[in-house]
């Protein structure tokens, strides 16, 4: 594994243990996974020197779900991430990865229910989502 590649687990093992907290009512853990992931969007715009790399868009959604839950009626997102998260720690399994790429702007195909099923029932893959997604098969 990369030196970049273990970077990349320890900011999400990092982000899940604090989630971890902040789901059951640690009070400073709220902070410190806002700023965590602050610097992970920073440090990703300037790895990828691009706002619209689909690793920078991942990081900017995840940062966005933690501020969206943070309004009233909205903690239960804190769960989903939790969840989310620590698959990818666990399993290498990014489910927002795959929704982003659904996107319009990230996918090159038309929607259908095949493409929906590569999408989230294809293996986890080295690298992005993007990278390691079967092709549509030929008809």
């Amino acid at each position: 594994m990369k030196i970049e590649n273990n970077i990349v687990t320890r900011y999400w093992a990092a982000t899940t243990i604090l989630l971890a907290g902040v789901v059951s009512g640690c009070s400073y853990c709220l902070p410190l996974v806002l700023s965590l992931n602050i610097i992970q969007v920073i440090h990703f715009i300037y790895r990828e020197r691009s706002l619209l790399a689909f690793p920078v868009q991942v990081r900017v959604s995840y940062l966005g779900l933690l501020f969206l839950a943070q309004a009233p009626y909205m903690f239960w997102i804190f769960w989903w991430q939790l969840i989310g998260t620590a698959a990818m720690v666990l399993f290498q399994y990014c489910f927002l990865a795959r929704v982003m790429s659904l996107m319009p702007w990230n996918k090159n195909e038309s929607y259908s229910m095949d493409l929906v099923k590569r999408t989230f029932f294809t293996a986890p893959v080295t690298g992005n989502i993007l990278q390691g997604l079967p092709a549509e098969p030929a008809a």
